[in-house]
């Protein structure tokens, strides 16, 4: 069947639709990885957006369902040059379109996604939809296209009722705003004790259950709309609680202190991202998916300062708080999908809260 893909500017691709046959309207952006398209699906961090692979050859190693980062996906649609007709993998549970249908997203393949991908670096992440309708009338969609927004899909994605993974060791409280699954994994497995709370939850509560730290995850959107969630955030800066965020809650802590974000013209969203640690100097290739930034200049010198920036850029990819036990970064150190290099800030993260006991 075919399927087409049409852009605000009116730009319109010609392929063939994989997944759910229905049509959609959202974000369209791209992530340069190369593997982990199961764990991007399923990033809470995608929610009202579509994704396009730009590498060339994607589903070749099937559905592990081991390495899913949420209980469902999130992301509205998938883009790819080509989809594997086959899996070949021993941890395979089944194909890429077959799931893609089972959770009802539409996509569209065999289109040029290099072409796609150019559009998006030079005007900037725009809106889109996917569509099966060969009859699609432009000028009526393309008003209807830049209407849309993604709206408040923190709350969309977080989880409903607060629970609790690991047992022993330090209690982390883990404030749910998209959080993947690994970034609880990996306190879990260095002995923590993670209770995740739910995105509206009340500051009060987190810091009555006397977490020996907090996390605050990362998540989809635009921060600023965040409001109420910024209100408590400041509450448990106020604390004398040790603090590590990451993407999401790393902007929303910069404006929960009288710092700014702004939106960037395309993100980042890869695992190939080169960050430097401004403290040593010392490059780490990350993990990235984010279409809003800290603006460091606009963040208050005496609150707070960089700790890493993106090398290609120089944005703001992380910020060490000054007179207080808090860091947060832009990146994501549980990767998941990309490399580890920066999995050692979760255990600086203990270190700082051994410091205090």
């Amino acid at each position: 069947m075919k399927a087409f893909l049409i852009l605000e500017d009116g730009t319109v691709f010609n392929g063939i639709s994989i997944g759910a046959k229905k049509e959609i309207i959202s974000e369209i952006v791209f992530n340069t990885s190369m593997t982990g398209y199961l764990e991007i699906l399923t990033d809470p961090s995608y929610a009202g957006q579509a994704v396009c692979m730009t590498y060339p050859l994607i589903g070749n190693y099937g559905i592990c369902l081991d390495d899913a980062e949420s209980k469902r996906p999130w992301a509205e649609g998938f883009i790819v040059r080509e989809i594997s007709g086959t899996d070949s993998n021993f941890r395979s549970e089944g194909g890429i379109e077959d799931y893609l249908i089972k959770h009802d997203i539409p996509g569209i393949a065999g289109i040029d996604t290099r072409a796609l991908t150019k559009i998006l670096r030079e005007k900037g992440t725009m809106n889109g939809m996917i569509t099966t309708d060969e009859k699609y009338d432009l000028p009526a969609i393309l008003p209807r296209l830049k209407e849309y927004t993604t709206g408040r899909v923190v709350e969309k994605v977080s989880c409903k009722e607060k629970y609790t993974v690991g047992k022993g060791g330090f209690k982390i409280a883990l404030l749910d705003v998209g959080a993947k699954k690994d970034i609880a994994l990996n306190l879990v497995k260095r002995g923590c004790e993670v209770t995740v709370y739910p995105c509206d939850t009340a500051a009060e509560e987190i810091i009555s259950a006397k977490p020996d730290g907090i996390m605050l995850s990362n998540g989809p959107g635009d921060p600023k709309e965040c409001k109420e969630i910024i209100k408590e955030i400041k509450k448990l800066y106020d604390t004398d609680i040790p603090i590590f965020a990451i993407c999401l809650g790393h902007q929303l802590m910069a404006l929960a202190v009288g710092g700014d974000t702004k939106k960037m013209k395309y993100g980042h969203r890869g695992a190939n991202h080169p960050v430097k640690d401004l403290k040593t100097g010392r490059v780490y290739i990350s993990s990235q998916n984010h279409g809003y930034v800290v603006d460091g200049e606009k963040m208050p010198e005496d609150i707070a300062k960089p700790l890493f920036k993106n090398v290609n850029d120089g944005t703001v990819e992380g910020m060490e708080y000054k007179n207080k036990k808090i860091f947060t970064v832009q990146f994501h150190p549980e990767a998941c999908p990309g490399p580890g290099d920066t999995a050692f800030l979760f255990d600086r993260f203990l270190e700082m809260i051994k410091g205090g006991h």
